[in-house]
């Protein structure tokens, strides 16, 4: 899975958006009497504001892992990449969105489906771990 040049964080929520308490997933009152208070989402989705930024998805090599192509993914720069991550990640000058595995002294980007096989990392490739996906926005289908 490919992923669009990183655009950076911007902090302009232009109105609060009210939020519900919680909502039964059969048929909810619309009721305005159920509105708990107002909630930012970039103070629900972003930890490291200046080192925060998004990128949108592009394939279907993580579907598996909950990425489908057109995903909005929230990558934070701050947070040290750690085996089983899913990372944004410039791979010989290309960027990608895969999970990271290290095993025995071993790097592998691995995709969330399986008709793409694992890659291991040699040591003539660059790689260069831009940061760690801590959200995914996609619309339900």
């Amino acid at each position: 899975m490919i992923v669009d040049p990183p655009v950076p964080l911007e902090r302009r929520t232009s109105r609060p958006i009210p939020l519900f308490a919680t909502v039964p997933a059969g048929f909810p009152s619309p009721a305005d009497d159920y509105v708990e208070k107002s909630i930012d989402l970039n103070e629900q989705l972003v930890r490291n504001p200046t080192s925060t930024f998004f990128v949108r998805a592009r394939g279907d090599s993580m579907r598996d892992a909950g990425i489908a192509s057109g995903d909005i993914l929230v990558v934070d720069k701050a947070v040290t990449a750690a085996d089983k991550q899913i990372v944004v990640a410039m791979l010989d000058g290309e960027f990608t969105v895969k999970r990271l595995r290290r095993r025995n002294n071993r790097v592998f980007l691995e995709s969330g489906n399986q008709d793409f096989p694992p890659r291991e990392i040699t040591p003539d490739q660059d790689l260069v771990i831009w940061g760690v996906v801590t959200f995914v926005i996609h619309q339900p289908k």
